[in-house]
């Protein structure tokens, strides 16, 4: 008798997981149309096209999935989350994708965006190979320079938990540069800046790119403050 519970137990994981990989989600394609349905976006094996990130896509439940490459596209939604079709930014090459998404963390004027590493061998979906450690130089995940960082990014992608995440910064993602711990303080106090309180803790080195998602955190607290704040004296009564 305990074998058959154990395993309709797998058998009840394995169903779960499976459901899991499908969010509600939308995209948008290179000529503007927005479509809504159901999103996998953590994948592995062969896209469409060689060299480009890709997602499944399926208009509900019992619909048929299909692929979409990243040129097929402009952006697409998993919740809260969007992500934007890229190319890696100048002097720099991305290992496994020329073309592939980035999630927008902040949509300020100087945007915040961030790319995660999928798995290291085997094919997997992600941007390029995960260097051992956090923090670190060298190769790195997107051949040169600055090797990302080890952090819990939430959500996005279809991934729990800590993931290797590169961020960049720019106007656009043509015009993207990746973030290190030598731009941090100038980069993120030029997308911060509207919040001098907040200004006012990166110069006073209070955060680093270790522990971004903090300042991204008190960034929104303070900005959605500021808002109620301006919202209510416009509405004293």
């Amino acid at each position: 008798m305990r074998p058959i519970l154990i395993i309709l137990l797998f058998m009840l994981i394995a169903v779960s997981a499976k459901s899991q990989k499908w969010q509600k989600g939308s995209f948008t394609d290179i000529k503007g149309n927005k479509v809504t349905g159901l999103i996998h976006d953590d994948l592995s094996g062969k896209g469409p096209i060689k060299d480009e990130g890709y997602i499944e896509f399926k208009d509900d439940s019992k619909a048929n999935p299909y692929k979409l490459s990243a040129s097929d596209l402009k952006s697409y939604m998993v919740g809260q989350d969007s992500f934007v079709v890229a190319h890696a930014p100048h002097n720099t090459t991305w290992t496994k994708k020329e073309l592939d998404f980035v999630k927008v963390e902040l949509d300020e004027e100087t945007k915040l965006y961030v790319a995660e590493v999928g798995t290291v061998s085997g094919g997997g979906n992600g941007i390029g190979v995960r260097p051992a450690g956090g923090v670190g130089f060298g190769t790195g995940p997107y051949g040169g320079g600055y090797g990302g960082v080890s952090i819990d990014i939430g959500g996005g992608r279809g991934r729990k938990g800590p993931v290797q995440a590169t961020y960049y910064y720019g106007a656009n993602t043509a015009e993207m540069d990746q973030l290190t711990p030598m731009n941090f303080e100038d980069a993120m106090s030029d997308i911060m800046g509207d919040e001098q309180e907040v200004v006012d803790k990166i110069r006073a080195h209070q955060f680093n790119l270790g522990n971004i998602q903090k300042l991204i955190a008190y960034f929104k607290q303070v900005k959605e403050a500021e808002s109620k704040r301006l919202k209510a004296e416009s509405n004293p009564n």
